[in-house]
């Protein structure tokens, strides 16, 4: 047993050891990961295009 496990109260020392082994806690971290990544690209065009378009009727009503 690892040092500091003897400091845990008894419930967390037996579910460190399931959590270090559970894979599906890792898959969904990942996929937050790319949810969060796509979210973010998704943000940024509309950004780019909102200004593009922004900037596009500014000058269509100064030009009449």
């Amino acid at each position: 047993m690892h040092r500091g496990m003897a400091l845990l109260p008894v419930g967390l020392r037996s579910l460190l050891p399931a959590l270090r082994n559970d894979r599906f806690g890792v898959t969904a971290i990942e996929y937050a990961l790319i949810a969060a990544f796509i979210s973010i690209l998704i943000v940024a065009a509309i950004t780019l295009v909102g200004t593009s378009v922004s900037t596009f009727f500014a000058t269509v009503g100064n030009a009449m």
